[in-house]
């Protein structure tokens, strides 16, 4: 078992103390999207984030573990990036990311850490069974050819029906994000249910029941907008989240001065030194933003196909 540095680290009071880009309208849809597959009996399977930075968003996928399942974390850490461009938006956007912030952050809200692969997120799909996650979230490198590798090893991982969400798909700054995800949804049959500023949430399987039940529990909603139109031939939910009343957070475990320090991992994490993508990044552009953009987007992508 791999030892972590017992150098402190403070430890976060509350759920807002942890840094990150995870908004109120994503909270809101984690948590519908996970409490729906408590109620589909058939909805098995363990849950998976690429890319956590310091945790935010995996601190929350954390309090949907059921018994006998498993959350698997992959994140470069303060491993070497695997290329020049990957080492170049490492140092740009996640020069204080650590595995010991990560740690110390996740336990002070849950007892255990998640099974943590420090390693590229290249390596996941050798590393988890075909069709066993039951929800995905995909937020790590921006690079195009990174976030296509992390959709097709999401493709291979998910199980029946399993929600994919997708961070930064629609952030200026991140063109290689929407080109992949967009170039999923013409070539490799990932249907999209919703979009919001910040992220597209998708399914291998049947999108219906999923987008009929959403749009029931939209409807009488003042603090989300939402509007359906047509891409690609199917119905996608656009969602504004200016207004979002973001679900009760996670609870500190107890207060900040007893929370213990991140000592050890409950399970054999891979190599450190080891290199991957990795984490969130600055959010896009909110859902209210002309839906021209996108639809530019997937034509690019239908033409490239052509």
């Amino acid at each position: 078992m791999s030892q972590t540095t017992s150098a402190p680290v403070a430890s976060p009071a509350g759920f807002s103390d942890v840094k990150g880009w995870f908004w109120p309208a994503d909270q809101l849809l984690f948590d519908w999207f996970l409490k729906r597959q408590d109620r589909v009996p058939e909805q098995n399977g363990d849950l998976l984030e690429l890319g956590a930075y310091l945790g935010k968003s995996a601190i929350f996928i954390g309090g949907y573990l059921r018994p006998g399942e498993e959350f698997t974390v992959c994140d470069l850490f303060d491993s070497p990036a695997p290329d020049d461009p990957n080492s170049a938006e490492m140092g740009r956007s996640y020069s204080t990311l650590t595995r010991r912030g990560f740690e110390a952050n996740y336990l002070a809200f849950h007892e255990q850490l998640p099974t943590v692969v420090q390693a590229p997120t290249s390596v996941i799909g050798s590393r988890l069974d075909a069709g066993s996650c039951r929800f995905i979230h995909i937020d790590a490198s921006h690079l195009y050819e990174h976030v296509h590798g992390d959709i097709v090893a999401a493709r291979e991982l998910a199980a029946p029906d399993a929600i994919v969400a997708f961070d930064d798909f629609r952030a200026e700054h991140c063109p290689g994000v929407a080109a992949a995800v967009w170039g999923a949804v013409a070539t490799m049959e990932l249907k999209l249910i919703c979009i919001t500023g910040t992220k597209a949430y998708g399914t291998w399987g049947d999108p219906e029941p999923a987008r009929a039940e959403l749009l029931d529990w939209l409807a009488p909603r003042t603090d989300l907008w939402h509007g359906v139109e047509e891409v690609a031939g199917a119905p996608l939910i656009r969602i504004d989240g200016k207004k979002a009343k973001a679900p009760t957070p996670p609870q500190p475990l107890r207060p900040a001065s007893e929370t213990p320090k991140a000592a050890e991992s409950p399970r054999a994490p891979e190599a450190a030194g080891e290199s991957g993508t990795s984490g969130p990044s600055t959010p896009g552009p909110d859902a209210s933003a002309p839906a021209a953009a996108t639809r530019g987007l997937l034509a690019r992508a239908l033409g490239r196909r052509r």
